[in-house]
């Protein structure tokens, strides 16, 4: 092989890889889609629609968010799996898609952690224990004590939104880290629980902060103890699980931005400085806080350690609890 072959070689080489570099630093050429696999009008449709908004400004193209509800967020995300690994088709999704129902279900059409590139978690949603205003428990010791003494009476009731929701795992949660046995009674959402709760169906119940704060603010329940590091502002004088003393209630859920997997890692760079610097703002992170939930910046890596700390810690929790997904 001729020095002059070798030469023409390696400039061919090093032209492609310019070339390559050229496509990917112009990152991007076209209009971006954020897929949201639940309906419209949710919390996780508006912390996508607000990342839209601010990307756009950012990267300088248009970006959308595309609505693509259906199996508990399973079509939307088998969706973004499937997609071109071009950095133009996006997911934001929960806890949910990532965690709660690999750990649940038998069979998913995707993989948490093999079928997605794992951008950012940009927000933290946790939980509230609620208890019945006529309840005689006023504090989360209290009720634990009633939930453990109930036991052997076919276990105090509480309300959830169904098998594997939020609020059952977290209220499984509850029950083993007081050593009771406990009843999950299923709701539609939070405001059949609420009316149950006020017409005494169940005693406990567990909901998300964002719904369940202006009923306690109202009066129709009391709130016990919130999942997550710090009190959430929108409960102030709530305590924590942790604060209270059962650190092991640690359920939270969260919002987690990816693309599909193989999507090439200058894209990837690209799209973590923007959402770093978007999550930095302070009226971004005021919008976030204002739909109760905690404004956070965890990248790639961080991101993947949680999704396999959840994965074993809800697997373990559905083991004990006898909790599958159909």
């Amino acid at each position: 092989m001729s020095a002059r072959f070798c030469a023409a070689v390696m400039a061919f080489n090093l032209a492609v890889a310019a070339y390559a570099g050229e496509a990917h630093a112009a990152y991007p050429e076209q209009a971006i889609k954020i897929v949201v696999p639940f309906t419209p009008g949710g919390a996780t449709d508006a912390v996508a629609r607000l990342l839209a908004n601010r990307l756009s400004t950012k990267l300088g193209q248009s970006v959308i968010v595309e609505n693509r509800p259906g199996a508990s967020t399973v079509i939307g995300a088998d969706v973004v799996a499937r997609a071109q690994p071009d950095g133009y088709t996006l997911m934001l999704s929960g806890s949910t898609t990532y965690t709660v129902l690999p750990a649940l279900k038998a069979s998913l059409p995707y993989d948490p952690v093999r079928s997605f590139e794992h951008i950012a978690i940009v927000a933290m949603a946790p939980v509230v224990l609620l208890a019945q205003n006529g309840l005689a428990a006023t504090t989360v010791q209290e009720a634990g004590a009633l939930a453990k003494q109930q036991s052997n009476k076919g276990g105090l009731m509480y309300g959830t939104f169904g098998p594997g929701s939020a609020p059952h795992l977290a209220g499984e949660m509850f029950a083993e880290a007081v050593g009771a046995k406990m009843l999950p009674v299923p709701y539609k959402g939070s405001a059949q629980l609420i009316t149950a709760m006020i017409g005494g169906e169940v005693a406990l119940g567990v909901d998300t902060v964002s719904s369940a704060a202006p009923q306690v603010r109202a009066g129709k329940v009391r709130a016990l103890a919130v999942t997550g590091e710090r009190r959430m502002p929108q409960l102030p004088d709530v305590p924590t699980f942790a604060e209270a003393g059962l650190p092991e209630v640690s359920f939270v859920g969260w919002y987690g931005l990816v693309a599909p997997a193989r999507t090439p890692a200058p894209v990837l760079q690209t799209l973590n400085r923007a959402v770093a610097e978007i999550m930095e703002d302070p009226q971004v992170r005021k919008s976030v806080a204002d739909l109760a939930l905690d404004p956070v910046y965890m990248p790639a890596q961080p991101f993947q350690d949680k999704i396999a700390k959840e994965l074993s810690t809800f697997t373990a929790v559905a083991k004990r609890a006898n909790i599958t997904l159909d």
